[in-house]
């Protein structure tokens, strides 16, 4: 397994874990660019958003409500970003599909 966020996920990398369940891993991103940002991923590995296929509706729409439950419990009432690159175009680094929380400060916008 070569993904670095496959073996974030089972645990052959130290992660500092902020959620996890049977179908995602979330934990606090090493880089952070705001004082809030943490990495949603699913623990099946899907390499970008452009890949995910009809049967990954339900674990898409978990994704998204995952990082809403942890913006929740982080008390981030004033407003946050979740952001999902996909493509070298796009700004994604990692080939394995992830979403960014970010939050924790007012965010500009583009933020590109």
């Amino acid at each position: 397994m070569s993904c670095i966020f496959c073996k974030i996920v089972a645990g052959e990398i130290p992660s500092t874990a902020i959620y996890q369940d049977d179908r995602v891993y979330a934990f606090a991103d090493i880089g952070p660019k705001a004082p809030t940002h943490i990495l949603v991923v699913p623990r099946e590995h899907i390499a970008s958003i452009s890949e995910a296929g009809e049967g990954h509706r339900n674990l898409l729409g978990h994704l998204l409500f995952t990082a809403a439950q942890i913006a929740r419990d982080k008390g981030l009432h004033g407003g946050y970003r979740v952001v999902i690159n996909n493509g070298s175009d796009g700004g994604q680094t990692v080939d394995h599909l992830h979403l960014h929380l970010l939050g924790g400060r007012a965010l500009a916008w583009p933020p590109g």
